[in-house]
């Protein structure tokens, strides 16, 4: 089996930005990157269903009355 060098993957580089383009190729990457963590995920057993679900954040109205919580936004009514 022949080895791979520097000079081999450039070349593949450079004809796979000259056939997809700048703005493809990282996209594709993207994509290949996600294929490929789906693929060792399934071969290892690791499955979206072992992990704790997430809680959100609901948003509430503020009130008058209410000081704003650190961080949150306070939008001035005008009358």
């Amino acid at each position: 089996m022949p080895n791979v060098g520097p000079l081999e993957i450039i070349l593949v580089l450079i004809i796979a930005l000259v056939v997809f383009g700048p703005k493809r190729l990282p996209e594709l990457g993207r994509s290949m990157g996600r294929g490929m963590r789906e693929f060792k995920d399934s071969v290892t057993g690791k499955d979206d269903d072992d992990e704790p679900p997430r809680i959100q954040r609901a948003e509430r109205p503020a009130d008058e009355d209410e000081a704003p919580l650190e961080g949150e936004v306070v939008h001035e009514r005008k009358t």
